[in-house]
Protein backbone atom coordinates (compact mmCIF):
# COMPACT_ATOMS: atom_id res chain seq x y z
CA UNK A 1 0.00 0.00 0.00
CA UNK A 2 2.81 2.41 0.86
CA UNK A 3 4.61 1.54 -2.38
CA UNK A 4 1.34 2.40 -4.12
CA UNK A 5 1.35 5.79 -2.37
CA UNK A 6 4.81 6.52 -3.73
CA UNK A 7 3.72 5.35 -7.18
CA UNK A 8 0.72 7.66 -6.85
CA UNK A 9 2.95 10.67 -6.36
CA UNK A 10 5.08 9.51 -9.27
CA UNK A 11 1.97 9.21 -11.45
CA UNK A 12 0.73 12.64 -10.39
CA UNK A 13 4.11 14.11 -11.29
CA UNK A 14 4.06 12.36 -14.66
CA UNK A 15 0.59 13.71 -15.34
CA UNK A 16 1.53 17.26 -14.37
CA UNK A 17 4.66 17.12 -16.52
CA UNK A 18 2.64 15.89 -19.48
CA UNK A 19 -0.17 18.41 -19.06
CA UNK A 20 2.07 21.40 -18.41
CA UNK A 21 4.61 20.59 -21.10
CA UNK A 22 7.46 21.50 -18.77
CA UNK A 23 10.85 20.03 -19.67
CA UNK A 24 11.11 18.56 -16.15
CA UNK A 25 10.87 14.81 -15.55
CA UNK A 26 7.57 13.75 -14.03
CA UNK A 27 9.39 11.70 -11.40
CA UNK A 28 11.08 14.86 -10.14
CA UNK A 29 7.76 16.71 -9.98
CA UNK A 30 6.28 13.76 -8.07
CA UNK A 31 9.20 13.84 -5.65
CA UNK A 32 8.63 17.55 -5.04
CA UNK A 33 4.91 16.90 -4.48
CA UNK A 34 5.77 14.18 -1.95
CA UNK A 35 8.24 16.52 -0.22
CA UNK A 36 5.60 19.27 -0.03
CA UNK A 37 3.04 16.84 1.41
CA UNK A 38 5.53 15.63 4.02
CA UNK A 39 6.83 19.08 4.98
CA UNK A 40 3.34 20.61 5.23
CA UNK A 41 2.25 17.88 7.62
CA UNK A 42 -0.57 16.66 5.37
CA UNK A 43 1.23 13.34 5.08
CA UNK A 44 3.05 11.60 7.91
CA UNK A 45 6.50 10.26 7.18
CA UNK A 46 5.27 6.96 8.58
CA UNK A 47 2.80 6.75 5.68
CA UNK A 48 5.56 6.31 3.12
CA UNK A 49 8.29 4.82 5.29
CA UNK A 50 7.82 1.13 4.48
CA UNK A 51 7.41 1.82 0.78
CA UNK A 52 10.61 3.85 0.74
CA UNK A 53 12.43 1.12 2.66
CA UNK A 54 11.19 -1.45 0.14
CA UNK A 55 12.60 0.62 -2.72
CA UNK A 56 15.91 1.14 -0.92
CA UNK A 57 16.22 -2.57 -0.11
CA UNK A 58 15.86 -3.45 -3.79
CA UNK A 59 17.87 -0.54 -5.16
CA UNK A 60 20.26 -2.87 -7.00
CA UNK A 61 17.39 -3.99 -9.24
CA UNK A 62 17.01 -0.44 -10.52
CA UNK A 63 20.58 -0.57 -11.86
CA UNK A 64 20.24 -3.88 -13.70
CA UNK A 65 19.55 -2.12 -17.05
CA UNK A 66 22.87 -0.29 -16.69
CA UNK A 67 24.67 -3.59 -16.11
CA UNK A 68 22.93 -5.11 -19.14
CA UNK A 69 24.06 -2.15 -21.25
CA UNK A 70 27.67 -2.90 -20.31
CA UNK A 71 27.24 -6.54 -21.34
CA UNK A 72 25.81 -5.40 -24.70
CA UNK A 73 28.91 -3.26 -25.30
CA UNK A 74 31.98 -5.32 -24.47
CA UNK A 75 34.24 -2.45 -25.55
CA UNK A 76 33.43 -0.81 -22.19
CA UNK A 77 35.33 -3.62 -20.48
CA UNK A 78 38.59 -2.73 -22.30
CA UNK A 79 40.61 0.44 -22.88
CA UNK A 80 37.54 2.51 -23.74
CA UNK A 81 35.94 1.66 -20.41
CA UNK A 82 39.15 2.49 -18.57
CA UNK A 83 39.39 5.84 -20.38
CA UNK A 84 35.77 6.61 -19.52
CA UNK A 85 36.39 5.69 -15.88
CA UNK A 86 39.40 8.04 -15.72
CA UNK A 87 37.40 10.87 -17.30
CA UNK A 88 34.43 10.39 -14.95
CA UNK A 89 36.61 10.16 -11.82
CA UNK A 90 38.77 13.10 -12.96
CA UNK A 91 35.71 15.22 -13.70
CA UNK A 92 34.22 14.37 -10.32
CA UNK A 93 37.48 15.34 -8.59
CA UNK A 94 37.67 18.65 -10.49
CA UNK A 95 34.08 19.52 -9.55
CA UNK A 96 34.66 18.66 -5.88
CA UNK A 97 37.87 20.71 -5.68
CA UNK A 98 36.27 23.68 -7.48
CA UNK A 99 33.30 23.56 -5.12
CA UNK A 100 35.54 23.38 -2.04
CA UNK A 101 37.67 26.31 -3.22
CA UNK A 102 34.59 28.38 -4.04
CA UNK A 103 33.06 27.74 -0.62
CA UNK A 104 36.37 28.59 1.09
CA UNK A 105 36.74 31.79 -0.94
CA UNK A 106 33.15 32.87 -0.16
CA UNK A 107 33.61 32.12 3.54
CA UNK A 108 36.81 34.19 3.71
CA UNK A 109 35.20 36.99 1.71
CA UNK A 110 32.16 37.10 4.01
CA UNK A 111 34.36 36.96 7.12
CA UNK A 112 36.59 39.81 5.86
CA UNK A 113 33.58 41.85 4.77
CA UNK A 114 31.95 41.44 8.19
CA UNK A 115 35.15 42.64 9.93
CA UNK A 116 35.36 45.71 7.68
CA UNK A 117 31.78 46.72 8.41
CA UNK A 118 32.08 46.38 12.19
CA UNK A 119 35.69 46.94 13.27
CA UNK A 120 34.71 47.26 16.95
CA UNK A 121 33.54 43.65 17.10
CA UNK A 122 36.21 40.94 17.15
CA UNK A 123 36.08 38.53 14.22
CA UNK A 124 34.37 35.25 14.95
CA UNK A 125 33.60 32.39 12.61
CA UNK A 126 30.15 32.26 11.06
CA UNK A 127 27.58 30.25 12.97
CA UNK A 128 26.93 26.89 11.40
CA UNK A 129 23.65 26.07 13.14
CA UNK A 130 20.84 28.61 13.13
CA UNK A 131 19.30 27.22 16.33
CA UNK A 132 22.32 28.10 18.50
CA UNK A 133 21.86 30.78 21.12
CA UNK A 134 23.23 34.22 20.12
CA UNK A 135 26.75 35.09 21.21
CA UNK A 136 26.85 37.38 24.27
CA UNK A 137 27.04 41.04 23.27
CA UNK A 138 25.87 40.47 19.69
CA UNK A 139 22.36 40.33 18.35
Amino acid sequence: MQVGLIFGFWGAGQGLAHLSGLPIPGALIGLVLLLLALSSGRLSHLSARRGAQCFLADMLLFFVPAVLAVTDHPEFLGWLGLKLLVVVLGGTLVVMVATALTVEWCYRWLTARGAQQRPDVPRQPLRRVASQAPVEGRS
